[in-house]
């Protein structure tokens, strides 16, 4: 099968005037459509998985991108909530902020606009099909989605489900454009198309992330893997500690905001670890511990500086004893991926220190870096977890999918 990607990127520049200029009550209206139209195409979207799933199963595929790749009606139901709470948020294109008037006369202010085309190439999870696609509608971009060839089923079920939107609203097809192929050669000519692509975000494992950043001409906002750190201070209160420690590392390990590393101040490591252990026994965690550390898991293996980048998206955990919170900070700022950090601690002071200090894209205090997610942190969802600094930082909503422009007011104004 062939595929002009370039005629395709054309068409969508050309229809992005067209979802740009919508009212928020027709924007509203389409959004609300596609997630009646998801929740109606259930049983073909999950036949159309299954297929995908039979095929992964027989390809070998990892337990962790199994689980990103499957669908059934509650993940469907979940992604047409979220749909629904993004149709929902305020609107925001159009609205201008920080008008002030000059010395001169004239009011200046900024106005938030779309940023036009985006191209968004992932893989595996095909949620990210509907996430991406509502997320740049809600935020009047044109969108081309480039999925991976695991979730090709799914994500052409998916695609049914925006085109007949689009169609029921005469809207046209070209706002939304999912790849129907996963050719690389495609990929590589998309990212070279300037002219009428605005924007790349590239959302899948560090080839991916670093093929896109070398050889894209387009402006690429990056989700680099996620090494999340857990630290728990000598202030920590230890149920708290555990209780975060599990839900991070254990409830889903093929994400990337669950934890990868666990720092324990050692002077709450005789009473902390023993505990962590017995868990992660429980839940057969693989464990990498520091020499200090090592005595207090059975099987343990001793934690190289491999293991300190490493994202393990398995049921598998670094662990280091550190001697205070200066080296915990000292271990993050080295290791850390700019995703998620959490700390643990009944210490006011530190919390703040903790917050101000590291820089990671998402940091947290007393909470599961589970939360770490745009659904969760009151974004309906996110199109992806940014780790570079320009022009978002940290989950991506509808809001971080546009920019501002300069607006100014007169009356007949001239400069002197």
């Amino acid at each position: 099968m062939t595929f002009d990607i370039q005629m395709t990127a054309k068409k969508a520049s050309a229809a992005k005037h067209q979802i740009a200029s919508l009212s928020n009550a027709k924007r509203k209206n389409l959004l609300t459509l596609i997630g009646n139209n998801l929740i109606a195409a259930t049983p073909a979207i999950l036949e159309a998985n299954r297929l995908d799933i039979d095929h992964a199963k027989s390809s070998g595929l990892s337990a962790a991108m199994l689980d990103r790749l499957l669908l059934d009606k509650s993940a469907i139901k979940n992604i047409a909530d979220a749909v629904f709470q993004i149709a929902a948020q305020p609107d925001f294109l159009g609205a201008i902020s920080h008008m002030q008037p000059q010395p001169s006369g004239i009011q200046v202010g900024k106005m938030r606009i779309p940023l036009g085309v985006i191209a968004m190439i992932y893989e595996s999870r095909p949620n990210v099909t509907i996430d991406a696609a509502v997320l740049c509608l809600k935020s009047g971009n044109a969108v081309i989605l480039r999925g991976g060839k695991e979730a090709q089923h799914s994500n052409q079920a998916l695609a049914q489900v925006l085109k007949t939107s689009l169609n029921s609203l005469q809207l046209s097809e070209d706002i939304v454009t999912v790849i129907p192929i996963a050719d690389r050669e495609v990929m590589a000519t998309m990212l070279t198309l300037s002219e009428s692509i605005d924007l790349v975000i590239p959302r899948g494992g560090e080839g991916l992330i670093n093929y896109v950043t070398a050889n894209s001409r387009i402006p690429v906002i990056q989700h680099f893997k996620g090494v999340c750190h857990l630290y728990v201070d000598k202030a920590a209160q230890l149920d708290k500690a555990l209780a975060i420690l599990e839900n991070g590392k254990t409830q889903r390990t093929g994400v990337c905001n669950a934890l990868e590393t666990l720092l324990v101040h050692e002077s709450i490591a005789a009473a902390f670890l023993p505990l962590a252990a017995k868990m992660f026994e429980s839940k057969s965690v693989v464990v990498h511990a520091c020499a200090k550390s090592l005595t207090y898991f059975k099987n343990a293996t001793p934690a190289t500086d491999s293991d300190w980048h490493a994202e393990y998206l398995a049921l598998e955990i670094a662990v280091r004893i550190v001697n205070d919170a200066e080296h915990a900070f000292e271990h993050i700022r080295e290791y850390a991926s700019g995703h998620t950090e959490v700390i643990v601690t009944e210490d006011f002071s530190l919390a703040q220190r903790f917050m101000r200090e590291i820089d990671s894209s998402v940091v947290m205090v007393n909470a599961s870096s589970r939360f770490s997610d745009g659904g969760e942190l009151g974004l309906g969802a996110e199109i992806g977890i940014s780790t570079s600094k320009l022009h978002a930082y940290g989950p991506m909503g509808a809001e971080s999918l546009t920019t501002e422009k300069f607006v100014v007011i007169g009356d007949g104004s001239v400069r002197e």
